[in-house]
């Protein structure tokens, strides 16, 4: 049950945690023939290079990543526990062309071990066995990992089988590929297991046999190792091409590189990656572009006799990956504060606007702006703001309306009761007849 409820926080952590894409850069000196990639900043989820990294492709091996996934946080997961190949497993890989491990019907192996069968040996019979077993079916593990892949936000994610073996349906994006591996590294196990080189299994009916990983980056024995690379997965299909999601870390820095379709006849997915991290460590170091010492904005304050404004604040000092000689002028902080004014009281940290931190007319991360300081209301504005705000009220507007109404009637009444009192006051003339007299 833990596990599950872990397992929901650290996905709705990745959800909610947006990848920045800066891709403001060009790799110099390095030419990439695979038809998708990301070059991605581990320590501050920034884009640094991409290439098609929304484009639908066949993920080959890659599949594997969410297979293993999903075996380490099964409930039926025992890392101790036995089992052993079944001839369904070994019936349904026959013919495939996938890789296999040899295992024999009934041959046991500890859990663990299968584990690192499937990702870091990439065996097709285990990554069946494992289906079937973790998920009764491989149809209904399948059914498993297309719907992790929903909880995740894969959008652009599908699954066909557990292996990789090709398929239309079967197919992934590079973008997808980085939300899902970084958040199957947070689990130890898949950590270990894919940045392992060598690993040695001991089954209940052969000697001890030594794993070897197929990620030569890793590897000191070929000619491809590269002494800063991690994991994680290789994968190859003709129709997919050679495809590799791999780590690297250097001085602090930590990167994770992602190519899908590179040429078949050869190994580019391990130069071009090296070439891509090289890159990245000789190029590119942190820059604290927003601190939380120095206000970026102010608005106004309402209902306070302290003070008419309050100076906005970023929340948490940010710090971007950027190229060594970039220009600080390039570099600039736009704030979006959620009113004009507000009202007191104001509390410390109190969230009131974002910015958008921008790089060469990019935007490369927005970071929430507070306040850094109390700020109190005063009881006496209150009110006479209550007091205006009730005489400006559309209900006292009305009721004046109501008030000029009566008085106007009433003055227009009077006029009249006036005028009819003056024609009654009013005498006939009547000319004087002097005749009449004599």
């Amino acid at each position: 049950m833990l596990k599950r409820i872990f397992s929901f926080i650290l996905i709705i952590c990745l959800i909610f945690t947006p990848i920045l894409t800066v891709s403001a850069y060009e790799p110099s000196g390095v030419e990439i023939t695979a038809n998708a990639a990301m070059l991605v900043s581990l320590d501050t989820d920034e884009v640094l290079y991409e290439k098609n990294a929304d484009q639908q492709v066949y993920p080959a091996s890659i599949t594997k990543i969410m297979t293993t996934l999903l075996i380490l946080e099964s409930d039926k997961y025992s890392p101790d526990a036995k089992i052993a190949m079944t001839e369904e497993a070994l019936d349904l890989i026959s013919g495939t062309g996938s890789s296999v491990s040899l295992l024999k019907v009934g041959e046991e192996i500890s859990q663990l071990d299968l584990v690192y069968m499937v990702l870091m040996s990439s065996y097709g019979d285990c990554a069946l066995l494992a289906a079937t077993y973790y998920g009764g079916s491989v149809e209904n593990f399948v059914a498993m990992m297309n719907t992790r892949a929903a909880e995740l936000g894969l959008t652009g994610t599908h699954y066909e089988n557990p292996i990789g073996l090709h398929h239309e349906e079967n197919y992934t994006t590079a973008r997808d590929t980085y939300i899902l591996t970084k958040y199957a590294l947070q689990n130890e196990t898949f950590k270990e297991v894919c940045e392992s080189t060598r690993h040695t299994v001991k089954t209940s009916l052969s000697g001890e046999r030594v794993l070897s990983t197929t990620n030569f980056l890793q590897d000191n024995t070929t000619n491809y190792y590269y002494t800063y690379a991690k994991g994680v997965k290789t994968g190859y299909t003709d129709e997919a091409g050679r495809c590799l999601v791999s780590t690297a870390s250097y001085n602090g820095y930590n990167y994770m590189c992602l190519v899908f379709g590179c040429p078949p006849n050869g190994k580019n997915h391990f130069t071009e990656s090296k070439e891509l991290y090289r890159w990245a460590f000789n190029n590119f170091e942190f820059k604290k572009v927003a601190d939380t010492e120095n206000p970026v904005a102010e608005i106004g304050v309402e209902l306070s006799l302290d003070t008419d404004f309050v100076s906005l604040y970023v929340e948490e000092s940010f710090v971007s990956v950027l190229p060594k000689d970039a220009d600080d002028s390039t570099i600039s902080i736009v704030p979006h504060p959620t009113k004009e004014t507000v009202d007191a009281p104001i509390k410390k940290g109190q969230v009131l606007g974002t910015a958008d931190i921008i790089y060469a007319e990019q935007v490369i991360g927005t970071v929430n702006l507070i306040s850094n300081e109390n700020i109190e209301k005063s009881a006496m504005l209150a009110v006479l703001r209550a007091i205006k705000q009730f005489f400006t009220s559309s209900y006292m507007k009305v009721f004046y309306a109501l008030i000029a109404v009566v008085i106007l009637i009433f003055i227009i009444m009077v006029i009249k009761l006036n005028s009819k009192k003056s024609k009654k006051r009013k005498i006939k003339y009547v000319p004087y007849d002097e005749t009449k007299r004599r």
